[in-house]
């Protein structure tokens, strides 16, 4: 997906102080376009980054009326990022400037690897189905790797862990001695919790990881606190399990990693470490106008690709 807020301004990410226990952060709510309702969970004012991870959207869940187009997001441009989408129902398309289509369903990964450059579009599929609920995630790479050549992956199925009463889904990263496929250059986790039978579960955690937990359907308590929807629940490093009580019916995400140590900036779809860069990104997009340019053209889709915000010339990362 895209950040559609019209007003952008560049946001600085960093390093927190250690913060004993589970803490709550609301959401916000808004919407992208006149389709879906968006929990934005991350960035917020005082959580900008849980390890690496530096956006999180929960999608819906929504239902397209008849004769309803469903999503439809034009080309934008990203860099600095990974996109991760993970669907809980429904389907998404997906398009690129890489010359990839690609319909994600349910218990599937697509992974955007942003890099240097690329553009995507994302629509509902013509043989969609009349519900859509997800999640969407951004991965701040490393400074190292931020301006590496952009990729894209899917695959069909994670890996999965039986657990005392829920399924561990590993969409990226590792847990408990097993990795995911996907390529990813940070060491961090992102994993769907789904409740087979109502029950108590306690989940090993990485303690030399933070992590985020938001609850996406049913109910559970956090270490005996009710969970709240549209809420994200953050605990700093050193956290080295969590026990959770769940409904029969409940699903949670799971997403953490090593702090990353480095100050980012964050300003519409671009990840990146200074004001220039950022402007200068802007810019090309801008000026976009061949396929080989920084973003490319997602010649795929039909129809107009979205517009930049406004930067104001003043703005400087302190």
């Amino acid at each position: 997906m895209t950040n559609t807020d019209t007003e952008q301004t560049p946001v600085v990410c960093q390093g927190r102080e250690a913060e004993a226990g589970w803490r709550a952060w609301p959401a916000r709510v808004s919407r992208l376009g006149n389709a879906l309702t968006i929990e934005r969970a991350l960035p917020q004012k005082q959580l900008r980054l849980i390890g690496p991870w530096c956006f999180l959207d929960h999608i819906g869940p929504v239902m397209f009326d008849d004769g309803h187009k469903g999503v439809d997001v034009g080309p934008h441009p990203h860099i600095g990022l990974q996109t991760v989408t993970w669907l809980l129902e429904g389907e998404l398309l997906h398009k690129d400037s890489l010359g990839y289509e690609q319909v994600i369903r349910p218990g599937q990964l697509n992974l955007m690897t942003a890099g240097h450059g690329i553009s995507h579009s994302e629509e509902s599929p013509p043989d969609r189905s009349t519900r859509l609920h997800g999640v969407q995630f951004w991965i701040a790479l490393p400074a190292a790797e931020a301006n590496r050549a952009p990729a894209f992956e899917h695959y069909a199925e994670v890996p999965r862990q039986s657990l005392a009463v829920m399924d561990l889904h590993l969409v990226v990263g590792r847990h408990a001695g097993q990795a995911a496929p996907a390529r990813v250059w940070s060491p961090l986790v992102g994993a769907e919790l789904v409740a087979r039978e109502p029950g108590t579960e306690t989940l090993a955690l990485e303690s030399g990881f933070e992590h985020g937990l938001m609850l996406l359907q049913g109910e559970a308590s956090l270490d005996g606190t009710p969970m709240l929807p549209g809420t994200l629940y953050h605990a700093s490093p050193g956290c080295s399990a969590v026990r959770l009580q769940v409904s029969a019916d409940a699903r949670v995400f799971l997403l953490g990693g090593e702090p990353l140590g480095e100050e980012l900036l964050l300003w519409w779809n671009f990840v990146g470490r200074s004001t220039e860069e950022i402007r200068q990104a802007r810019t090309d997009w801008v000026e976009q106008d061949r396929p080989d340019g920084r973003f490319g053209q997602v010649a795929a889709y039909a129809g107009a690709r979205l517009p930049t915000p406004d930067l104001a010339a003043d703005i400087r990362l302190k």
